[in-house]
């Protein structure tokens, strides 16, 4: 179990970790993990998980007349 946390301490681990990771590795990190929650639900629901290239090549290609 997790100790009580106040909010004070709550904005200065935040504020280490921003000056660790940056502001922008920060929202890359944050898309992986919810990448990898998605694809891990997915998974639990029993549905398949295709990666973003297989959906990319089964797409039919538009033509303009």
């Amino acid at each position: 179990m997790l100790p009580h946390i106040s909010p004070t301490e709550l904005i200065i681990i935040l504020v280490i970790i921003i000056t660790i990771f940056g502001v922008g590795k920060l929202a890359g990190i944050g898309g992986a993990i919810g990448k990898a929650l998605h694809d891990f639900r997915k998974a639990q629901a029993g549905e398949e998980i295709k990666s973003e290239e297989e959906d990319k090549t089964k797409k039919p290609a538009t033509t303009k007349d």
